[in-house]
C-alpha cells in the first residue's frame, strides 16, 4: 500500500525534535553536574551539538568565549556557517558555531530549520545562564562581610559587578521616584544624573544647538549616591520591594525591543510572546501603563491599526490572549501581515464576552468555533510564488475591464500553487480539524472596519473536508485561491472607490472555521444559524423600538439569512421584543416561512439546498434541536412540535422558532450579547451566529451599518390626486429626500412577459447603465420583486450593488397578481450596503387597502431612455425613464418617512 507522503513528512519531523530534544537533554546534564565550566565541560558539550542536526555527519560546532576554543571531533570549518551569540545580562561574552561541510537545500535559514536556530540559541541561552551563576558565586564569596551591611548595599554591589547596566537603569528609576515624593537633595543628584533637569533652555524656549551630556561622571558611584540617600528616606524594605519590582519589570524589555521595532517579523513576534508566556509568574511584573502599551503595540501589528478599534480593544485584549492565537496561525516565512478586519472583530467580541460572562450568566457559555489564520501577506505571497504581480492593477482599471477580465484572474488562481510554508502549515491544520467540514473566509485589511464592513464583497467558501490528506489539502487551497481571486472582483473594487480607498493598499487574510453543526444522515448542518443586529431600523410594529434589535433566522446554513432569495425568506424576529412577529395570522406565517435549508452533502463533498419537507421526512429524528425549530400545523392553528411522538412521515411543518422563542432563554441571550457588545463597542453592532442544538457559536462581529437617524419629519396633508405618486403605511422608517428628478421605473407587468433570460439579464444592465449616467443621489429605481435576489430572476431585476449605487432610493413593487412581493431583506449584505450608501429602500403594498400607486403617471408620462441609451428602444415599455420636470414644470419628486405615524407619501412639490 501506497503511504501517505504528508504523514510521511510528518514523522520526519517529529524524529527531528526528538533529536534535538536528547541534544538539549545531554547539554543539561553537562552543566547541571558541572560547579563551573572548564575544559572538560565545554569540549563534552560542544560534542553534543552535532547530532541534534539533521545532517549529523557533515556537521561541525565550535564554541568560543573568554575561557578558550573548542571544537568537536573532526571539526572541518567551511563558508556554510551559523553563528550565536552567549550573552550574560544581554553582554556578549562568547559564541556558537555551527558548519556543514558543504551546500545543503534550503530551508529557514540557509540549510537549517527554524528548529534548528532555536536549538542553538537554547544551548547559547543555557551557557550563558552558567556563567552568570558563576560570577554571582564569585559576588557572594567575596562579600563575607555581607550580614553585617545593609540588604540593598548587597544587592547593589551585586549588581555593580554582574549587571551594571541594570545597576544603573535602577537608579534611574529611584531618582524619579525620590524627586515625585518630594526628596529635596535628589533633584542635586537628579542634576548630575540628567544636566537637562534645570537647564533653563529646555523650558525658555527651543534653541537651535544640541544640548551637552554630563561628562566626567561616575555612574556607578552616582548609583551607590542615589540608593545611599534613599536609604535615609525611605525604609529598607521598601527598597528592596522598589529593586524587586523594578527588575521583573526591567526583564521585559525583550518584548518591548521586538514590539517597538518595525522591522520585526511576526515570527519575532510570536517567538518573543511565546517566551513572556512561558516565564514564571515571580519573575516579570508590569506596571499597568507598559501592559497596556504592549497590549496596543500587539493589536496595532497583529490585528488592524484603525484607531476606532485600538480604543475599543486596548482595555479588553491583553498579552497573553496573542499566545495561542499566534500557535494557529499560518504566515510567509518572513511576515509582516496582519490578521484583517473579520478576525479582529471576532476575536475582540470573544474576549469581551468572556470578560462580561463574568457578572452575566447568560454569557457564560458562549463559543466560537476551532479557527486558524492566514495572515494577509500571504496573499502577496501566493501572487509573488505563481508571478501574478500584474493582477494587482485591476483595480485601476474600467470597471467594465474589471468585470471581462474577473473569471480569467479566478481561473489562473485556482490554477495556481500555495507556497511550500503555507502548504506546511495547512497540514498542520487539517490535522487539527480532522473530517470535520470548514468554511473559508475572507478576513481583509478594509473587511469590518468602522464605516467600511465590506459586506459580501469577497466570498467565504464551505469546504466538505473529506477524503485522504492531498484529497482535503486540494479542497482547502482551491478555496483559499478563490477568496483570493475575490479581491479583484468587481464589487469590492467598485466598493473601495466610491468609499475612496482604492489607493489604500489592500491585503487579504484568511480565517479557516470548522463549520458550526452535527451530522443529520449524509448530510452536515447547524441546528439554526443567521444574523443579528442591536438596532432595528425597520420596525414592524409601531410597539417595536430601534434599540429592541432584529434577528434574521434561517434552519442549517447562514447562507440564506445573509443572501437576498428567489422565492424562500428567513424568520425576522426582535430580541427584544419576541413575541411582537413580523407574520401573525396563519397565512403569513405559512408563506413567509422557509422553504428550503443550506447544508454540506458529506457524501458527495458539496454545498446544497434541499427542501425542508423532504430533510425532515427522511432524518427529522436526527434533526438537532428540532421541537424549537419547527411547528406542526393543524387545521386552524399551528403548534410547536413534542420531541416525542411527532410523526415525520404524516404531520405538515412549518419553520417558525416558535419553540426557540417560548421555550428556550435564547431571545433573552441574544438581546444580552447585543447589548454588551453595543455597550464596550459605543455604537451598534451586528454579529452573525451558530448554533448546534447544544451551544451558540458566535462566527462574526463588526460595527453595524448604518446612517444617521433622520429627525421626524411632518407628513404633508391634503396633496393633490395627481401629485401624490405613492404612499405606504408599513416598513418605514425616518427620511427625507428632495429634489428627485428622475426616475427609473421598470413595469412588472411588461417584466413579467420577458421569457428570454438573456432579455431579463440585459433589464438589470440597462438599470446598471443609467445608474452611471443620472446624477447620483437625483434619481430613484422602481420596479418590481426582489432587486439583487439570489435565484429566479423573474422575481426581482437582476442588479449588483455596482448598478444601483447611485440612486436615493430602491423600491421594491409588491402586486399581487404577479406573485412580486419584497423580501423584506433587512440585514442581507444587499441591505447593508443600501444603508452604507445612505439609499433609503422602501417596500411598495399598491394592491392593499389606504395605499395609493399612481400607475398612470407612471405609464403615461414621456420615456426619455433612448435619449440616454439610444440602442434600447425594444426595451422601452418594460423601462421607463421619467423626467419629472418635463411632466411638472420647474418641478421635483419629494419623498417623506416618518417611522412613528408609519407614513410616507411621495409627491411633486
Amino acid at each position: 500500500m501506497k503511504k501517505d507522503k504528508p504523514v510521511e513528512k510528518i514523522i520526519s519531523e517529529l524524529k527531528e525534535r526528538a533529536k534535538e530534544l536528547n541534544c538539549i537533554y545531554s547539554v543539561q546534564e553537562i552543566l547541571n553536574k558541572s560547579e563551573s565550566l572548564q575544559n572538560e565541560s565545554f569540549n563534552e558539550i560542544v560534542n553534543k551539538i552535532p547530532p541534534g542536526f539533521q545532517y549529523p555527519e557533515i556537521t561541525s560546532a565550535k564554541i568560543s568565549c573568554k575561557k578558550g576554543e573548542y571544537l568537536s571531533k573532526k571539526f572541518k570549518s567551511s563558508p556554510w556557517v551559523l553563528e550565536v551569540d552567549i550573552k550574560v545580562q544581554e553582554e556578549i561574552v562568547g559564541s556558537i558555531s555551527v558548519y556543514y561541510e558543504k551546500e545543503m537545500p534550503q530551508s529557514f535559514h540557509g540549510p537549517l530549520l527554524k528548529e534548528e536556530i532555536r536549538l542553538m540559541e537554547s544551548i547559547s541561552e543555557r551557557i550563558g545562564l552558567q556563567l552568570l551563576h558563576e560570577q554571582l558565586k564569585t559576588v557572594f564569596e567575596t562579600k563575607q562581610d555581607s550580614d553585617n551591611k545593609a540588604e540593598w548595599t548587597v544587592v547593589v554591589d551585586m549588581l555593580a559587578q554582574t549587571d551594571p547596566k541594570l545597576l544603573v537603569r535602577l537608579s534611574r528609576k529611584m531618582i524619579n521616584y525620590l524627586c515625585w515624593t518630594g526628596v529635596s537633595e535628589a533633584d542635586k543628584l537628579l542634576y548630575e544624573f540628567s544636566p537637562l533637569f534645570k537647564s533653563t533652555e529646555l523650558f525658555s524656549g527651543e534653541v537651535n544647538k544640541p544640548y551637552h551630556n554630563q561628562e566626567g561622571t561616575d555612574i556607578i558611584k552616582l548609583s551607590y549616591d542615589i540608593f545611599t540617600l534613599a536609604s535615609k528616606n525611605i525604609d529598607q524594605k521598601e527598597i528592596i520591594s522598589h529593586i524587586q519590582k523594578w527588575t521583573k519589570e526591567d526583564r521585559s524589555g525583550f518584548l518591548s525591543e521586538v514590539l517597538e521595532n518595525p522591522g520585526s517579523s511576526l515570527s519575532d513576534i510570536s517567538s518573543a510572546v511565546e517566551r513572556y508566556h512561558h516565564m514564571a509568574p515571580g519573575m516579570m511584573e508590569l506596571t499597568e501603563a507598559r501592559r497596556k502599551s504592549f497590549s496596543i503595540a500587539l493589536i496595532r501589528r497583529i490585528l488592524t491599526d484603525q484607531f476606532e478599534f485600538i480604543k475599543i480593544a486596548k482595555s479588553n485584549i491583553n498579552i497573553e490572549d496573542f499566545n495561542n492565537l499566534f500557535h494557529k496561525t499560518i504566515s510567509p516565512t518572513i511576515s509582516y501581515g496582519k490578521l484583517g478586519g473579520k478576525s479582529a472583530g471576532l476575536f475582540l467580541a470573544d474576549k469581551i464576552l468572556k470578560k462580561a460572562s463574568s457578572t452575566k450568566e447568560l454569557l457564560s457559555n458562549i463559543k466560537t468555533p476551532k479557527t486558524w489564520y492566514i495572515t494577509s501577506d500571504g496573499l502577496l505571497n501566493f501572487m509573488s510564488y505563481n508571478s501574478l504581480d500584474e493582477i494587482l492593477e485591476q483595480k485601476y482599471k474600467d470597471i467594465k475591464q474589471v468585470q471581462q477580465e474577473y473569471p480569467y484572474v479566478v481561473h489562473v488562481f485556482k490554477n495556481s500553487l500555495q507556497p511550500p510554508h503555507i502548504v506546511k502549515g495547512l497540514l498542520m491544520a487539517l490535522e487539527d480539524f480532522g473530517d470535520k467540514p470548514l468554511i473559508v473566509r475572507s478576513s481583509s485589511l478594509l473587511e469590518d472596519r468602522i464605516g467600511s464592513v465590506f459586506a459580501g464583497k469577497y466570498k467565504s467558501l464551505f469546504v466538505a473536508n473529506q477524503g485522504n490528506k492531498e484529497e482535503r489539502l486540494k479542497q482547502l487551497s482551491e478555496a483559499i485561491s478563490e477568496v483570493y481571486a475575490s479581491t479583484f472582483s468587481p464589487d469590492p473594487i467598485e466598493y473601495r472607490a466610491a468609499h475612496n480607498l482604492l489607493d489604500f493598499h489592500e491585503e487579504m487574510g484568511i480565517l479557516i472555521q470548522e463549520v458550526v453543526g452535527t451530522k443529520v444522515g449524509p448530510y452536515f448542518l447547524p441546528a439554526f444559524a443567521g444574523l443579528a443586529f442591536s438596532r432595528n431600523q425597520y420596525r414592524w410594529s409601531e410597539r417595536i423600538k430601534t434599540e429592541d434589535g432584529l434577528l434574521r433566522i434561517v434552519p442549517g446554513l447562514g447562507t440564506r439569512a445573509v443572501d437576498r432569495l428567489k422565492d424562500d425568506y428567513p424568520v425576522l424576529l426582535s430580541p427584544g421584543q419576541p413575541n411582537l412577529r413580523a407574520n401573525v395570522s396563519i397565512d403569513e406565517i405559512l408563506r413567509y416561512s422557509p422553504k428550503f435549508i443550506d447544508l454540506i452533502n458529506l457524501e458527495s463533498g458539496s454545498f446544497e439546498t434541499i427542501a425542508i419537507d423532504s430533510l425532515l421526512k427522511r432524518y427529522g429524528k436526527q434533526y438537532p434541536m428540532f421541537s424549537r425549530v419547527i411547528s406542526v400545523i393543524k387545521q386552524d392553528y399551528i403548534q410547536p412540535a413534542r420531541p416525542l411522538g411527532t410523526d415525520f412521515n404524516k404531520d405538515t411543518f412549518v419553520v417558525n422558532f416558535e419553540g426557540l422563542v417560548r421555550r428556550t432563554d435564547f431571545m433573552k441571550q441574544t438581546k444580552e450579547i447585543l447589548n454588551s457588545l453595543e455597550d464596550i463597542y459605543g455604537h451598534p453592532v451586528d454579529i452573525e451566529f451558530a448554533h448546534d442544538g447544544t451551544d451558540f457559536y458566535l462566527l462574526q462581529c463588526r460595527s453595524q451599518s448604518h446612517n444617521d437617524e433622520s429627525s421626524l419629519v411632518n407628513i404633508p396633508e391634503n396633496i393633490s390626486n395627481d401629485k401624490l405618486i405613492f404612499s405606504a403605511n408599513k416598513y418605514i422608517s425616518n427620511g427625507l429626500i428632495k429634489n428627485i428628478s428622475h426616475i427609473v421605473y421598470v413595469d412588472p407587468e411588461e417584466y413579467s412577459k420577458l421569457e428570454e433570460h438573456e432579455d431579463l439579464l440585459e433589464i438589470g444592465r440597462i438599470v446598471g447603465q443609467l445608474n452611471q449616467m443620472l446624477e447620483k443621489r437625483k434619481f430613484i429605481l422602481m420596479g418590481p420583486g426582489r432587486w439583487g435576489s439570489r435565484g429566479d430572476i423573474k422575481l426581482g431585476v437582476n442588479v449588483t450593488y455596482s448598478e444601483i449605487n447611485n440612486t436615493a432610493a430602491l423600491i421594491e413593487i409588491a402586486r399581487k397578481k404577479n406573485n412580486y412581493v419584497p423580501d423584506l431583506s433587512f440585514g442581507t449584505h444587499f441591505f447593508q450596503d443600501l444603508v452604507e450608501a445612505d439609499i433609503k429602500y422602501i417596500p411598495l403594498y399598491p394592491d392593499e387597502t389606504n395605499n395609493v400607486f399612481n400607475e398612470g403617471f407612471l405609464l403615461q408620462s414621456a420615456n426619455k431612455l433612448t435619449t440616454y441609451i439610444h440602442e434600447k428602444e425594444r426595451f422601452s415599455k418594460i423601462i421607463k425613464l421619467i423626467e419629472i420636470n418635463d411632466v411638472f414644470k420647474n418641478n421635483s419628486l419629494s419623498i417623506y418617512m416618518n417611522s412613528e405615524v408609519s407614513k410616507l407619501v411621495a409627491t411633486i412639490e
